[in-house]
């Protein structure tokens, strides 16, 4: 399979990064089916890519014919079976759970054709780390997206099983839907960006644990020496504290890291509250 036999795209995952990849994907005339089984995230996941194409519109990264049509493309279902009929590429983006994602694989391997490629938009783990549990070693390897209402960047990365072939129809890909691809040689936790982002996030958490300075002023003295829009603690809210928290707290265990835990502990204190960030409207910060 090369670039031009891609015809449809299965997103594995209803959440915020299922949402965001949607548009791209869409926008670039692809067909998409969102799957996820709780139907109430797959209706608000429409209400938030129609929000997400109105940005673009408002962004003049489209028009609002593109944008109408994009949305048209795009379907939704609970039913395993109708979403992997004639994939091309999967890109799953469930909860950051190992168990769960090899649970999820090894399930659309049995019901996806030979020819479709697996990626996954993992923020933790490693491909290499399920990639026996797709059944397709070969044709498996991360294709990793940031805020595409601000970034067009993603990062592929391949596991050392991954084809050549694979990587490059992936590659291909982020570039026909309009991303510029980090194309990594190896498998590295973090990727690029994130990989320096998490020392920043560590350690404007290591500063707020250690009662050093207010979420507020941390966020200022990042803000004004760099001249960014948003701080740190900002910057989370907007990835999802409950993301953040998963991250933490495997980071934690894997490195044995004391403070790592200090810090899961804390953001969990505002998880178990319901204050997952932007997408609740409250989270380090009031978004209401």
């Amino acid at each position: 399979m090369n670039i031009d036999d891609v015809r449809k795209v299965l997103l594995l995952g209803a959440g915020t990064m299922g949402q965001q990849i949607s548009v791209p994907c869409s926008l670039a005339g692809y067909d998409v089916v969102i799957y996820d089984i709780n139907e109430d995230a797959l209706t608000k996941a429409v209400e938030r890519i129609q929000k997400i194409l109105s940005g673009f519109v408002l962004m003049e990264k489209c028009t609002q014919e593109q944008a109408d049509a994009a949305l048209q493309r795009i379907s939704i279902t609970t039913d395993p079976e109708y979403a992997a009929q004639e994939a091309d590429i999967i890109s799953e983006s469930v909860p950051e759970k190992l168990d769960l994602k090899v649970k999820v694989y090894s399930q659309f391997n049995q019901l996806c054709p030979q020819r479709t490629i697996f990626t996954t938009n993992t923020s933790t783990f490693m491909p290499s780390m399920f990639a026996e549990a797709t059944g397709r070693p070969d044709r498996f390897l991360a294709l990793h997206y940031h805020d595409v209402n601000v970034t067009n960047i993603v990062d592929v990365m391949p596991h050392p099983g991954t084809s050549k072939e694979s990587i490059q129809l992936i590659k291909d890909f982020a570039l026909k839907t309009g991303q510029l691809p980090i194309m990594m040689e190896k498998e590295h936790s973090g990727y690029v960006f994130n990989y320096m982002l998490g020392a920043l996030l560590s350690a404007a958490l290591a500063l707020k644990t250690k009662n050093v300075a207010s979420i507020e002023d941390i966020d200022r003295a990042w803000m004004g020496v760099t001249h960014m829009k948003a701080g740190p603690f900002a910057l989370m809210d907007g990835i999802g504290l409950d993301t953040m928290l998963s991250v933490t707290e495997y980071l934690a265990e894997k490195n044995n890291d004391k403070h790592a835990r200090k810090h899961a502990q804390f953001i969990r204190s505002y998880v178990e509250k319901g204050h997952l960030g932007k997408k609740t409207k409250k989270g380090f910060y009031d978004y209401t």
